[in-house]
């Protein structure tokens, strides 16, 4: 049996995935949503400071219009997205306030890394609702006036790396990525019966980088390429990162104990 991990994690970003949040027939899950709450309200309750980076606009928005495949033209993107984003936070808003919490939406562009003043102002807003103490801030790319989180056209990416970039911005201790997997796999688990799990790693090699590929659900961009970028970004940073399957977001309290769940991705020893 593996040993317990020794996590720091004072303060956490959580990074949700659409395929997580959203049925394929476009319905969000809202037993999901509910656990989740619990788990934010739990840990903050608990003197953390937790950030929420939630993907799941377009899917969300996809089932209030009953959508069934997801649109291509970027201006149609742009919309799904919006009407999304609101029944999204609506849901999360409803979610937090059975444990006396509240969402603070911040959609935010990747102008907040490249100018200064940005810089300073998304930085005060996420300072300020981590020192309340029934917030949740809840964190998702700005659809409706950039495209780069959709089609990849700029820099900003997509929110796996949104997370990463956040995880940075807050010098959070931990970025917790949930998705609809195990965790990192030295090939495709849904094609190769032999695939292992690996449980840590602490540098992105070539052979990793071959292991990973594809993109995700109808609904959302990302594939394992995407979260092997955002691990990149937060070893550099010298921050930790978990992958892990999450199905049940109660998962979270388990990865805290330090229990070998998923993949650590971590250069501290």
């Amino acid at each position: 049996m593996q040993n317990k991990r020794n996590l720091i994690a004072d303060r956490i970003v959580i990074k949700v995935g659409t395929s997580t949040l959203i049925h394929q027939n476009s319905k969000v899950r809202l037993s999901v949503i509910d656990k989740l709450a619990h788990v934010l309200s739990t840990l903050k309750k608990d003197g953390k400071d937790v950030v929420l980076v939630s993907s799941g606009a377009i899917g969300a928005g996809m089932g209030v219009l009953h959508l069934g495949k997801r649109p291509v033209k970027i201006s149609q993107q742009q919309a799904v997205s919006s009407i999304g984003q609101a029944e999204l936070i609506q849901i999360y808003n409803e979610a937090l306030h059975k444990y006396n919490m509240c969402a603070a939406q911040m959609l935010i562009t990747k102008d907040v890394i490249d100018y200064p003043e940005s810089h300073t102002n998304v930085m005060n807003s996420f300072q300020e609702l981590l020192a309340m103490d029934n917030t949740i801030p809840i964190v998702n790319e700005n659809d409706a006036v950039t495209v780069s989180e959709m089609d990849h056209l700029t820099k900003f990416g997509d929110n796996d790396q949104l997370s990463a970039i956040v995880t940075n911005l807050i010098d959070a201790d931990l970025l917790i990525m949930l998705s609809d997997i195990d965790g990192f796999y030295n090939a495709n688990p849904l094609k190769n019966p032999n695939a292992r799990l690996i449980s840590q790693i602490d540098h992105i090699t070539p052979n990793i980088i071959t292991a990973a590929g594809g993109h995700g659900t109808k609904f959302g961009t990302g594939g394992m390429t995407t979260k092997l970028k955002a691990a990149e970004r937060i070893l550099k940073h010298h921050q930790q990162m978990v992958l892990a399957n999450g199905k049940d977001p109660e998962i979270i309290f388990n990865i805290l104990s330090g229990d070998p769940i998923g993949t650590l991705f971590t250069t501290i020893k």
